[in-house]
């Protein structure tokens, strides 16, 4: 069985001017993956991420404990699914027919607990409506992307390999559910649990493909313990 480590980027910078940036404490999430990678023996042949500068500081801070070098390839399927894009495009339309979310928008600047409930309704409507009159992303386009990335990335490396690649909660959301056979209006009950450098490991023979284990976040739970600090964040 050749293994797929799913890795969710480290925290990013809420509310900056920039949010794709890792924050300080984005940074130390992605080298205590490295830390874990190292620790428990795991050995990467390949690692693939998004061309988002959040993904891709995560993948390089987490190969720096690797003994070995290991080539890095971006591919732009692999990034989060566009929030900013779709908020803008969707929760005006949403907002119509759901009070609750028109007064959240309307409040001003929401906290990021808020911005986690405009998140899941715009996300929901996206997965479950035809959105193509917008000129956003489409959910098929979408998804059929990550799931034609994950298929070659099998492909290329081949039997026995391990490989990890480094995204965001959507996509992995996105991926999972795919595996699983789960439909697209049941993707977000995947996508909002997801911590920061959570690991996700799927295993693969040919073209079939399993899950292993979701959203393991233990190693930093460890790691917060012993360093003295809280390593363990959604968003």
């Amino acid at each position: 069985m050749a293994t797929i480590y799913l890795i969710r980027h480290g925290q990013a910078s809420f509310g900056s001017a920039n949010y794709d940036q890792l924050s300080e404490l984005g940074q130390r999430q992605a080298d205590a993956t490295a830390e874990y990678l190292a620790s428990v023996g795991i050995e990467l042949d390949a690692a693939y991420s998004g061309d988002l500068s959040r993904q891709r500081e995560t993948c390089e801070r987490a190969l720096a404990g690797q003994v070995d070098g290991v080539p890095h390839h971006i591919d732009a399927r692999f990034n989060e699914v566009n929030n900013d894009e779709q908020v803008a495009a969707l929760a005006p339309v949403i907002m119509e027919s759901n009070p609750a979310l028109a007064e959240l928008i309307s409040g001003g600047k929401p906290s990021s607990k808020d911005y986690q409930k405009i998140i899941e309704a715009v996300f929901t409507h996206w997965v479950t409506q035809d959105c193509s009159q917008y000129g956003i992303q489409t959910w098929e386009d979408y998804s059929s992307k990550a799931h034609s990335a994950l298929r070659e990335v099998m492909k290329q490396q081949g039997s026995g390999k391990s490989v990890g690649i480094f995204t965001s909660g959507g996509t992995i959301a996105t991926l999972v559910a795919h595996v699983l056979g789960v439909s697209g209006e049941k993707v977000y009950r995947f996508y909002e649990p997801i911590f920061n450098c959570s690991v996700t490991q799927l295993f693969y023979s040919g073209d079939n493909v399993s899950l292993s284990y979701f959203n393991d976040r233990s190693f930093l739970q460890m790691l917060s313990l012993e360093k003295g600090e809280n390593l363990v964040t959604y968003r």
